[in-house]
Order: structure tokens, then C-alpha cells, then sequence
């Protein structure tokens, strides 16, 4: 059986972009279309909950999963930097991305579930994209190549050679860790007809400004922030929505900063910015990852197992973690 027609066929009972978009924020945004419903509000990039290290597990992941949606998060980004995607074989995604989407649509109605496939390569990229086709994903997020520099028409050809799937394609930014996104090449994507987004956590707001630029020659291009000390400056530039880390320890914040942009509060989503970034000082203690799942592991909602060559934080490590974030612990995710 060909990838497309897995995919037609777990797709079948999925909803529409359109009808997504009135399930996830109502009112106003319901207006939006594509990729701007599609990327609206707060997209959690979801940790990869495991049951030993480098094993993602859908039964880990049930807990945490229950506490983001009690918190009013509405959309999941998995295999994600957040997620150690590029860390996972490809083997190991497509029991964990179908199961974690079957829930997170049993738990939010309508609730979308975005799918990185970002690989070093065009063939590695493509691969992971069919392994994660029978979860039937809104969305499929890719960065541009990793590792070897490419010149700006390779760049455009590895976008394209997606477009095949029948599933839309978010272009995703992070220049850390991959090819940046130039200006020239956010206004040649946007003209893909099968790209219908982007997010950039490039930290560059001259660069996000541009992107909208280019997204807005299209009504149906979604724009979203992951920077997330820069989630609240994005929105008021126009962001459709914001795909932060730190969702993952604070939904509650990130969802109240949005929806105060939204409704005009000013106070209140400067309020919940300041609070996303005492949050993020736990990065001080230890960057990345295996400080978010320890955080995570003492509240009872994720194992602490990473993926190799991720250690998991010792024990002095997950101490200072839950000594430094004390003074905010009401407003962290609780099971």
C-alpha cells in the first residue's frame, strides 16, 4: 500500500482545517483559513515521553497529555528539538506519533497534531514523513537540510520534494541547528502551494517581520513564533499563533498570554511573558531537554529517560531545578 493512500485512509474521520480553527480559538479567529487556523493559538511541542531511554512510549505520554489539555492547550508539534526528534530513528516514530494523536483528538476536540520530519538529507526526511503518514497528521514540520551547507535552489527543491504527500508542510526555522531561512528563500517557499506556514525561532524579529511579509502575499499562510522570550513581541507584530517550549512546564501562562493579546489586555500578556521567562531561568541550570523532563518526572507527568547522548539531570541538577522554580510552582502544569 502506497504512503498516500495510508494516509487518505487514516485521514478519513479527520476535520477540516476550517472547522479546526472555530474548535480552537472561536470568534474572531474563526475567519482564518489553512495554515493561519492551522498554526492559531499555542502549539505545544511536545516532550517525547519515554519507558526507557531513547523509547518513546504513548502510555508515558498519557499523563502529561491530560494535563495539557486541562490547561487549554489546543494543538501538539511532535520529533521537535523539544521532542529529540533528530535523536529518535525513524523506526521509532510512527507507534508513538499514532497513538499520542489518537488521544490528543480523544482529549480536544479538533485539536491538531503537527509532525516534524526534519532529516539531514531529502531521502531521510521523506522516509520519516511515511513512517508518521498513519497518524494522519495536519501538518508535516521540516526544517530546511541539517548538517552540510546548501546552496538556495537545493534548499527549494528539498521543500518541494514533499509536496507528493498530499499532507500540508510547515517550514520550520531554527538556523541553530540547521540552513537558515533567508529572506529570499521565506518569499520563494511561500509560493509552494503545498507549504502552509512557517515557524521560525530564529530570535531574529527583523527576520520574523519578513516572513510575515512574505506569508501575508498568501491569506491561507500561517506565521508562528518559537523564541519564546520573543512570543509576546511576535504577536503584536501579527504572529498567527506561538509554538513555545516552555508550554510544556507552563500551558497555562502560554495560553493566557495569547488570548490576552488577543483580547486586548495588555497588562495581563506582558504579566504572563514575564512569567514564561522566570520559567525559562531553569535553562540556567541545565540547558535543554533533560532539565524540562526532570521538571516533568517531579510532578509525575514524564519519565526522565532521554535519548543518547542525553544524560538525564542528576540528582544535585534536579534539586537546583525544583529550588530555582519554588517561587512559580502554582503556575507550572500539575497532573
Amino acid at each position: 500500500m502506497s504512503g498516500r493512500n495510508r494516509h487518505d485512509g487514516a485521514a478519513a474521520g479527520r476535520r477540516p482545517v476550517t472547522a479546526l480553527a472555530a474548535e480552537r480559538l472561536g470568534g474572531d479567529e474563526n475567519r482564518k483559513t489553512g495554515g493561519r487556523a492551522l498554526l492559531a493559538g499555542v502549539t505545544v511541542p511536545l516532550v517525547t515521553p519515554m519507558d526507557r531511554p531513547g523509547r518513546p512510549s504513548v502510555p508515558a505520554a498519557d499523563a502529561l497529555l491530560g494535563a495539557l489539555a486541562a490547561a487549554g492547550a489546543r494543538g501538539l508539534m511532535l520529533f521537535g528539538s523539544n521532542g529529540e526528534g533528530p535523536l529518535l530513528p525513524t523506526a521509532e516514530l510512527a507507534e508513538f506519533a499514532t497513538g499520542v494523536a489518537e488521544r490528543w483528538r480523544q482529549l480536544v476536540d479538533g485539536g491538531p497534531v503537527l509532525v516534524n520530519v526534519t532529516a539531514p538529507g531529502t531521502a531521510g526526511a521523506l522516509a520519516r514523513a511515511e513512517a508518521v503518514l498513519p497518524a494522519a497528521p495536519d501538518a508535516l514540520v521540516l526544517s530546511p537540510p541539517v548538517y552540510f551547507h546548501h546552496r538556495h535552489d537545493e534548499i527549494v527543491a528539498h521543500y518541494a520534494a514533499l509536496a507528493g504527500l498530499g499532507v500540508p508542510v510547515v517550514a520550520y526555522n531554527a538556523p541553530r541547528y540547521s540552513n537558515p531561512l533567508t529572506p529570499a528563500l521565506l518569499d520563494e517557499l511561500t509560493g509552494l502551494a503545498h507549504l502552509v506556514g512557517i515557524k521560525d525561532s530564529s530570535g531574529d524579529l527583523a527576520l520574523f517581520g519578513h516572513a510575515l511579509t512574505a506569508a501575508r502575499r498568501r491569506d491561507d499562510f500561517g506565521v508562528s513564533q518559537g523564541a519564546e522570550r520573543q512570543a509576546l513581541d511576535a504577536l503584536r507584530l501579527g504572529a498567527d499563533g506561538v509554538v513555545p517550549g516552555v508550554a510544556n512546564l507552563a500551558p497555562g501562562a502560554a495560553v493566557e498570554l495569547f488570548r490576552a493579546h488577543r483580547d486586548g489586555r495588555d497588562d495581563d500578556a506582558r504579566r504572563a511573558q514575564q512569567l514564561l521567562d522566570r520559567v525559562l531561568a531553569l535553562h540556567t541550570v541545565r540547558p535543554g531537554v533533560p532539565a524540562v523532563k526532570a521538571v516533568l518526572a517531579a510532578r509525575g507527568l514524564c519519565p526522565p529517560h532521554v535519548a543518547a547522548p542525553f544524560a538525564p539531570c542528576s540528582d544535585e541538577e534536579r534539586h537546583a531545578l525544583l529550588d530555582l522554580l519554588a517561587p512559580v510552582d502554582a503556575h507550572l502544569i500539575r497532573a
